[in-house]
Formats: C-alpha cells, structure tokens, sequence
C-alpha cells in the first residue's frame, strides 16, 4: 500500500509505504541507477512504526515513466530539495545506495545550506566511493550488449527481468540515463557538511574499494564511520536486519541514553 503524502509535488516524487506516527523520525532514501522507490519497501517495513520511510521516485521510473528522466544530477538534487524544503520539512535523515548516495550527498548538502546545519539528522551512504575519490567512468556509453552484461554482473536485477527482452527495451533507456547522470557528475571534493555520516560498503563490491568507502568519513565535520558488510555491489539485500538495526540505533533515543550500534566494523 502506498500512503500519499498530499500535495501533488510530493506526490510524484515521494512514496511512502507504511502509515507513520507523527513526531517519529523521518528517513529519505535514494534509490541506485536503474532503481525505483519500491526498492525501499522491505526497509520500511523493517522500520515502521518507529521511523517515517519516504523513497524518492526519479522521473522516468516504475509510475513515472512518462516523464524524461534526468540526467543532470545536480538538477535532480535541486529539485529533490525544492520538494523535500515545501514538504515534510527538516529536520530529515538521507540514506541512499550507488547513485543514490552520491544524489543523498548532493541533497544534504543544499538542505544544509539553505535550511541550516540540523536540518540533516544523519547521511548514510552506501555502495558508493567518497566525492574526493573521482575515477573515471563511461558505462553510459556502452552499448547494449555490455550494458546487460555490465547489470548481470553486479546483480541486483532478477534474472527474469534481465532475460525478458521486452522489458530491458523498457528499462535500458532509463538505465543509461541515470549512468549519464552519476557519471558526469562532478561533486565539490572540498565540501563538507555537518551532520553525522554513516558510509556502508560491501567488502567484495567491484565498484567501491575500502578505502574509497572509508573516504566518507572525511567529508563531514560531525561523526563519522565507516560500516563494512559481507557482499558485493547489492550488499544490503542481505543485510537488511543489520542495516535496519544499524538505522534504528542512530535515529531512535536508546534506553538510558546508550547508542547500542550492532557490530559491524570496518577491518
């Protein structure tokens, strides 16, 4: 069941998935290139009822596909802010995975400026290198043939879908659009926010080492660490009580005022 949130600008980009209490603490999640809202519906279900889960739909995907993606990512994060500002408001926590992090980052980043520091409870970012570690990338140029070969190899796609010839003409276009969008993508190295961050990574994720993960830490002048799980790109599909638990510890008041964080630790 999708909960609409009440205004029509709000209603085409934010899904929310389980019915919240008001005055809980409200998580916004990203999805990863290729990715729609519905990604986030096992997280939310693991969170309710005490964190308010909201997943952004980018233009272009799952019920928007009438619309042009975006491929300008800083667009994109103006105009995610530009809702979140007129919407639910701050103060907010941001999660987001692959593409999603570096758009959570870009999002963290406008709120900050514009609302103030606390508007950002805490970032988590995961699967994702740190903005300082750029690296080269041209996926959006492959062409189609080495663009499914490229997605059955990280995973995180069902197989079915990725052999269904018809439904990869629908989401190659989509695809490729959001690689253009992250790739071209030019993040500030030298800008730091305030609030509390979280990087998650994968210890056998092709796309991410661990020490450009551990550069997460680097870019916040609040708390920072770096929490490294077993798996690949899609690591937290398989971790989804661990990183739902991880979450609950860092938003939700503990007993007694202790921070119980399950242990998961960088090696």
């Amino acid at each position: 069941m999708t909960v609409h949130l009440g205004t029509s600008a709000q209603d085409r980009w934010l899904r929310r998935y389980q019915s919240a209490v008001p005055g809980t603490p409200r998580l916004v999640c990203f999805p990863h290139a290729g990715g729609s809202a519905t990604q986030y519906v096992p997280l939310s279900e693991a969170l309710a009822p005490a964190v308010d889960t909201l997943a952004v739909q980018y233009p272009g995907h799952q019920d928007r596909y009438g619309e042009p993606c975006v491929e300008d990512l800083a667009r994109l994060a103006d105009d995610i802010c530009a809702v979140l500002l007129r919407g639910p408001g701050s103060p907010l926590a941001l999660f987001g995975h692959s593409m999603g992090a570096v758009l959570a980052w870009e999002v963290a980043s406008r709120l900050e400026r514009t609302a103030g520091p606390g508007s950002v409870t805490h970032l988590f970012v995961s699967g994702r290198r740190a903005p300082s570690c750029a690296r080269a990338e041209n996926v959006h140029r492959l062409d189609d043939a080495a663009l499914i070969t490229r997605i059955r190899r990280l995973g995180g796609t069902p197989p079915a879908l990725v052999a269904n010839q018809q439904m990869l003409r629908l989401i190659l276009p989509v695809l490729r659009s959001d690689y253009t969008a992250v790739e071209t993508h030019r993040p500030d190295p030298a800008l730091r926010l305030t609030c509390p961050l979280v990087a998650l990574t994968g210890d056998r994720d092709p796309m991410v080492t661990l020490e450009e993960a551990r550069r997460w830490t680097t870019h916040t002048t609040g708390p920072a660490e770096l929490r490294v799980f077993s798996g690949g790109h899609f690591f937290p599909e398989d971790h989804l009580p661990e990183i739902a638990a991880l979450i609950s510890a860092c938003l939700l008041p503990a007993p007694h005022g202790v921070r119980n964080v399950p242990p998961v630790s960088a090696p």
